[in-house]
């Protein structure tokens, strides 16, 4: 009797007591959605070193026959769970949903590796979706515009999400975020929801100051309308694929004078966004201010802010007072 106490007791101290053996206050479990064996999630457990008693995890599971119902995902434990209670979050799937945090990305390769590193699915997968004309037609859009399903904000899912619900997920955020109100200014403004996402890309690339975004939009808007170029500069760093150009020089648009992202050369919106625009971005396209502006220059004290015109005489002013500035920087 004394020794069946003592296995009992050993029993239940092993399967309710703290089975957890890492520092801090909890460490993720990744259980693969292929080859997701009782060898794969023992070496994942023994690796990192998660368990106080491997063995009596095994044996546990054994019992309970959680090798037959394994569930992949991302399952991030606390420090003194239990070898029980763990079995059954692995056993009921779960899982701890990943957050994506999804800010200015200017490409889709940059959008679909950030995605990789967080999710199980392969950065490949995102950005084949991305790249392939079916994809884009289920959502109405193009290879280029497709980027349009991104507003950059938090999203919650769980790590074993495949690629096109990935997507899927998205373009109902985005569905959400044009809601009847930010709909009611596209009419104001003149441009669609996609259009209205391409021109608040390139205004993001212009500044980072939110307080002239507004009058920033107001120029490239007055120059759609005029039927001028927007011949705006990070258009052609994205053409070029280098984002760290300093001076835009007409040898640099002339090497990109093909690409049609080029809007020194080609009038109009570019065929898709060059980045990914904050929530604030775009509400300042769909809040510009009513200028007559067409013209804007970096300001010479470098403050990140800009010296706007409404013709062509103090727009060159402005120009030459920051072309001096960049100069006497030595600044290329």
């Amino acid at each position: 009797m004394l020794i069946l106490l003592v296995c009992a007791a050993l029993a239940a101290w092993f399967a309710l007591g703290n089975a957890t053996s890492f520092e801090g206050k909890s460490q993720a479990l990744y259980i693969p959605s292929s080859g997701n064996t009782k060898t794969t999630v023992m070496k994942e457990l023994e690796d990192k070193k998660m368990l106080s008693s491997p063995t009596a995890f095994s044996m546990l599971a054994d019992i309970l026959g959680y090798w037959d119902q394994i569930k992949p995902g991302k399952y991030v434990i606390d420090k003194g769970t239990s070898t029980l209670d763990l079995l059954r979050i692995l056993k009921n799937g779960r899982q701890t949903p990943v957050k994506l945090v999804i800010n200015k990305f200017r490409t889709r390769e940059d959008i679909a590796g950030y995605i990789g590193r967080q999710m199980e699915l392969d950065s490949t997968a995102i950005l084949d979706f991305f790249n392939h004309p079916d994809s884009a037609k289920i959502f109405d859009l193009d290879t280029n515009t497709i980027v349009t399903t991104v507003i950059p904000n938090t999203y919650e899912m769980y790590w074993t999400t495949p690629a096109h619900k990935v997507i899927r997920r998205l373009f109902d955020e985005r569905n959400k975020f044009w809601n009847e109100e930010r709909e009611s200014k596209l009419n104001v403004i003149g441009l669609d929801k996609t259009q209205t996402y391409i021109l608040a890309s390139i205004v993001e690339e212009e500044t980072n100051k939110n307080d002239e975004k507004p009058v920033m939009a107001s120029v490239y808007l007055n120059r759609l309308k005029k039927g001028m170029t927007l011949s705006a500069d990070p258009t052609v760093k994205f053409a070029l694929r280098n984002f760290g150009l300093k001076r835009i020089t007409i040898p640099l648009i002339r090497e990109s004078a093909a690409s049609a992202y080029n809007t020194y050369m080609n009038k109009g919106l570019p065929p898709g966004p060059i980045c990914t625009p904050s929530i604030k971005t775009i509400d300042a396209v769909l809040n510009a201010a009513q200028t007559d502006y067409l013209f804007f220059c970096a300001r010479a004290d470098f403050s990140g802010y800009h010296s706007f015109a409404s013709n062509e005489t103090d727009h060159f002013r402005n120009a030459r007072e920051y072309q001096k500035a960049l100069d006497s920087l030595r600044i290329k």
